[in-house]
């Protein structure tokens, strides 16, 4: 018996001692893997860099051939050119903002010669409105003949109606329509010389 348990404990002793190293094994396993990850990254680097320097080299023969082929600017001239093309920008921008404003002035202007047209047009009664409708000619009449042969003259004044005039001269107003014939005794005009039939 004692020989078959001192046997278990070499064999679990093995045991212990045999895991590190199967573990071991697999992390060389995976390290190798990834030094052929490693190495595969390196040499695509390697390609990528050849291909830089290769572009690198043809935008130098570029640029030698441009330097070449004109004069290099210097600070001094670029910051010349700059604050002349400031003064520039600022002269146009000068230059619009008057025209700008000339444009709105004369814009407001009209807007306030439309504004004062169209409040003087409702403050005012249109024409059609201020002037009185034609009327109708009234139908023709007759006029009478009683009225007295013997009368006056009288020239029709400003505001002068032919009752007004009537009642002036003590004359009746059918008799001097029937004297001057007026067919529409509302009509008579100032200046219009008119006979008073019986009228003082």
């Amino acid at each position: 018996m004692p020989g078959r348990s001192a046997l278990c404990r070499l064999l679990i002793a093995c045991a212990a001692v045999a895991a590190p190293f199967a573990a071991a094994q697999t992390d060389v396993a995976d390290m190798r893997e990834d030094v052929r990850g490693l190495t595969q990254r390196v040499n695509e680097l390697s390609l990528r860099v050849e291909q830089l320097e290769h572009e690198n080299s043809e935008l130098r023969a570029k640029v030698a051939a441009v330097e070449g082929g004109r004069d290099t600017v210097t600070v001094a001239q670029l910051n010349s050119a700059v604050a002349e093309l400031n003064s520039a920008i600022k002269s146009a921008v000068a230059s619009s903002r008057g025209e700008i404003l000339e444009k709105v002035a004369t814009q407001m202007e009209n807007l306030a010669k439309q504004t004062n047209a169209a409040l003087d047009s409702i403050a005012k009664p249109s024409t059609a409105q201020a002037r009185p409708a034609p009327q109708s000619p009234p139908a023709k009449q007759a006029f009478g003949d009683a009225y007295p042969k013997e009368g006056v003259s009288y020239t029709v004044q400003k505001g002068d109606t032919v009752g007004l005039i009537a009642k002036k001269t003590g004359a009746k107003a059918q008799d001097i329509i029937d004297a001057n014939k007026l067919l529409d005794p509302s009509r008579i005009q100032s200046g219009q010389v008119l006979f008073v039939p019986g009228g003082k």
